[in-house]
């Protein structure tokens, strides 16, 4: 036999698509050419390939070898085409029977020694076998865990490619997936450990239940990396369907732990104010990689220090923030990342950043302008909560008579809250308020009355108040209703949800 084929899953962003791997053993001179547009690491599968077969104990064929990846207009990336070129490769020099392998997906690097090691996107990968109507994969040992969280397959793993051939040619088994992990996972800090700071407690309150961006400025020490840490604790758990997203999200990138486990926890991202625009929003030669704010999607993305960020590496977070996705183009095709977030954004009130307070200041009311207008207003006009946090007093850090409300009580009003919107904007496929476009909410039946809007429709005729503002204050207006157990919002609803859009703290809400 000199023709063979094997089927493995290329990768663009997160949509898969099933790869056969071809190879033909013809006579002529020995070489080895690869075809279907593979990238730099792909075209150096030849001499790892290579050296993989002879050091695994098999006849390498001194014939001239033509590996085609088909479909041959789709851009291949990555080294975990390897396993599946060694296979069809001997298979075609006919070195092995491929009935074994018929209707099996094989992914793997190999190493120059012949043993497989993990690759990213596996997750992904297998998902779309399964969405192709396959029902068997070959996967490394290190990615057993992540290839069985798709229901439906038979995945096995492999440590070598010696146990692969042996198991084509019926000498050997393969190797079982691991069970997964029990282990509980943790929550991560507790909200009770913040001492103080009643409203930026409530402002994180109801930017959880809405799914709301927030916005904090305050001199060092008030809290804001705390709050902005705990943020996660407060969101309930991933469903099936985000949590596979995620995970898949984490495959590609390669940060996926060892383990495999589902990210069931909202991620948190807290990249530096160093980080590139590549970085922040996703990007790199060939195909583009996601991300910090893909990373955490369904999660929280956390901005310390924004205004020491690259202006442009901020002003590519508007169009994500507005769509939930991220659309990065390239010379070689264009990638598309979810990217639905919660975005927190800390900030000192001026650049010396005293903590003693702003009658210590040393900066200019020029230098503090500049600081802070590095937040332009478009930016800003689309972070729903923008709150000023002012500095802890001996009372507040020391004195405190009962211990702060712990993240687990608040999370119980968090869910409540999300389950009353859910409800209400299910049937649309809206899960929170945030997700709700805005001319949804200005038409009957959730046209709020007059009376109730009155203060805004006049901040919006004086220009105090964008259109896109007046939308967000709305859904503030309605998360912080399901909080406060109401199945409408009232004027007094409004009015809340307009100072935490200005900052301003509530009375009411500085009580609680």
């Amino acid at each position: 036999m000199s023709y063979a084929k094997v089927l493995c899953i290329g990768l663009v962003g997160l949509a898969g698509q099933v790869v056969e791997v071809e190879a033909d053993i013809a006579v002529g001179l020995p070489a080895v050419v690869l075809t279907g547009l593979p990238d730099a690491a792909l075209n150096e599968a030849r001499d790892r390939v290579r050296a993989a077969v002879v050091n695994s104990g098999q006849r390498w064929p001194n014939r001239r070898i033509t590996v085609n990846l088909r479909p041959a207009t789709l851009p291949k990336q990555g080294s975990g085409f390897d396993l599946a070129i060694a296979c069809a490769l001997l298979a075609g020099a006919g070195e092995l029977p491929l009935a074994p392998l018929e209707g099996t997906v094989v992914l793997g690097e190999l190493g120059l020694d012949g043993t497989v090691r993990p690759v990213r996107g596996v997750l992904p990968m297998v998902t779309a076998a399964a969405a192709a109507g396959l029902t068997k994969v070959v996967v490394p040992f290190d990615n057993a865990h992540e290839a069985t969280m798709v229901p439906g397959l038979t995945v096995d793993a492999v440590d070598s490619l010696h146990r692969l051939v042996a198991f084509i040619r019926g000498e050997a088994d393969l190797l079982r997936p691991p069970l997964q992990p029990t282990t509980p996972l943790s929550l991560g800090p507790d909200l009770a450990d913040v001492a103080g700071q009643e409203f930026g407690r409530y402002a994180i309150e109801v930017a959880a239940a809405g799914g709301h961006h927030l916005s904090m400025v305050g001199p060092p020490g008030a809290g804001k990396t705390m709050l902005a840490e705990r943020l996660p604790s407060l969101l309930p758990e991933l469903d099936d369907t985000s949590a596979l997203e995620v995970t898949a999200l984490h495959s590609i990138a390669g940060v996926l732990p060892l383990d495999g486990r589902l990210i069931r926890r909202p991620p948190f991202q807290a990249p530096h104010h160093s980080a590139s625009l590549a970085a922040l929003v996703g990007g790199g030669s060939g195909i583009a990689r996601p991300g910090a704010i893909s990373l955490a999607h369904r999660g929280v993305l956390f901005l310390d220090e924004t205004p020491e960020f690259a202006n442009a590496t901020l002003q590519a977070l508007r169009q994500p923030l507005e769509n939930g996705k991220v659309l990065l183009a390239r010379a070689r095709g264009t990638t598309e990342y979810p990217a639905r977030v919660q975005v927190v954004l800390a900030a000192n009130p001026c650049p010396c950043a005293t903590p003693t307070g702003e009658q210590f200041c040393q900066c200019s009311a020029v230098v503090r302008r500049r600081y802070l207008h590095k937040l332009s207003g478009p930016l800003l006009d689309r972070i729903d909560i923008q709150i000023k946090l002012q500095s802890l007093g001996a009372a507040q850090l020391m004195t405190a008579t009962t211990p702060a409300e712990p993240s687990a009580a608040v999370a119980t009003r968090v869910a409540a809250a999300r389950s009353a919107a859910a409800a209400r904007w299910g049937s649309h496929g809206w899960q929170v308020n945030a997700e709700v476009p805005g001319p949804h909410l200005r038409r009957l039946p959730w046209r709020l009355p007059p009376g109730a809007t009155a203060a805004l429709r006049k901040g919006l005729e004086r220009g105090s108040l964008s259109a896109r503002g007046f939308d967000r204050v709305l859904r503030l207006a309605w998360t912080i209703a399901d909080l406060d157990g109401r199945t409408v919002p009232t004027a007094s609803e409004v009015d809340e949800a307009a100072q935490l859009r200005m900052g301003e703290a509530h009375e009411r809400q500085s009580a609680k």
